[in-house]
């Protein structure tokens, strides 16, 4: 297919630019805001590669591609892909491709510790002692060991978490269901509501639809138990570092105020950025902007990722992993 124009919208390491250029291709870095592209700034590129703060809904789809060009790749760098409606981009021939495995063990890593944040109560340690004062007494916190970590979702990273969860001496049960097979040690349960009854810790690790969509919500917040399979009132924690949405975030407020959710830790929201959330006035919750792919190991594995697969679709004029 020859030299392609290149559109990264939302940044690309050095190592994926370095070797896109090095193939011949033009790479051009620029941020372009959903009414651009709208009014059809893409249309003078042959691909463009996003992350999650660009959207490209039907419309925008449409106004990148016509009968004289436009895209032909939409390469999203890192997991979630509702941001682009795939569909739409099957009816104009867009190849859609995406970097699943690039950025696991940094997500799973940013998960393993919001769970041991929120149990030990770190951020609001933190946040006492930055005001003065020394809440020691206040601050008592509990174990991961001992009890039960319930996954919702159970590809990679979920195993990956299970992993290291496992090691701390947690019993794991996850639901997916579009899985019939998990490791040894792994409880795989057929009914999401089963992994609310029966586990203090959850971890949601599942994409965003209309079948997710509050998934978390008052109803199943309420099943969960409180008491860890140690005996000990642990309390009840939620993380998720997935996609914002699935956590119901007025429910889990909600929550957190009555006392039946102990914390709250989300990398995630369901508007983002966020600006206002009375999820913040909660000493019980803590978050961070949408960070679990955002180490420099990461973006390096995502940037030499995606500059592969744009170089095998022009090279060859498909993507072995194409999501459509």
């Amino acid at each position: 297919m020859g030299m392609a124009r290149i559109a990264v919208t939302d940044g690309m390491s050095d190592e994926g630019v370095e070797i896109l250029e090095n193939g011949g291709h033009e790479v051009v870095l620029r941020h372009h805001e959903p009414e651009e592209i709208a009014n059809g700034s893409l249309l003078e590129f042959d691909a463009v590669v996003i992350r999650s703060a660009t959207k490209l809904p039907s419309e925008q789809i449409k106004a990148s591609v016509n009968d004289n060009g436009g895209i032909r790749f939409i390469g999203r760098a890192g997991v979630g892909v509702d941001n682009i409606d795939i569909a739409e981009a099957r009816k104009w021939g867009i190849t859609v491709c995406n970097t699943p495995g690039a950025s696991t063990r940094s997500v799973v890593e940013l998960t393993i510790g919001h769970l041991i944040a929120s149990t030990r109560h770190i951020a609001r340690a933190d946040r006492t002692l930055r005001n003065g004062e020394w809440a020691k007494k206040l601050l008592r916190g509990s174990e991961i060991g001992g009890k039960r970590l319930g996954l919702i979702g159970f590809g990679r990273i979920a195993r990956g978490v299970a992993s290291i969860a496992s090691s701390f001496g947690m019993e794991v049960h996850a639901f997916d269901p579009f899985v019939d097979d998990a490791p040894e040690g792994v409880l795989l349960h057929d009914e999401v509501d089963e992994i609310f009854r029966y586990c203090t810790h959850i971890s949601v690790h599942c994409n965003l639809n209309e079948q997710t969509r509050n998934l978390v919500n008052s109803e199943r917040i309420s099943m969960m138990p409180g008491m860890g399979l140690d005996g000990i009132e642990c309390g009840n924690h939620i993380v998720s570092c997935a996609r914002g949405g699935v956590v119901d975030e007025f429910a889990a407020s909600k929550a957190l105020e009555s006392g039946q959710l102990t914390s709250l830790a989300l990398d995630v929201f369901e508007v983002e950025p966020l600006v206002e959330s009375d999820l913040l006035r909660h000493d019980s919750f803590h978050g961070s902007p949408h960070i679990a792919a955002s180490t420099l190991e990461a973006q390096a594995r995502i940037g030499t990722e995606m500059a592969g697969l744009l170089i095998e679709y022009f090279e060859n004029g498909r993507c072995n992993n194409s999501l459509n």
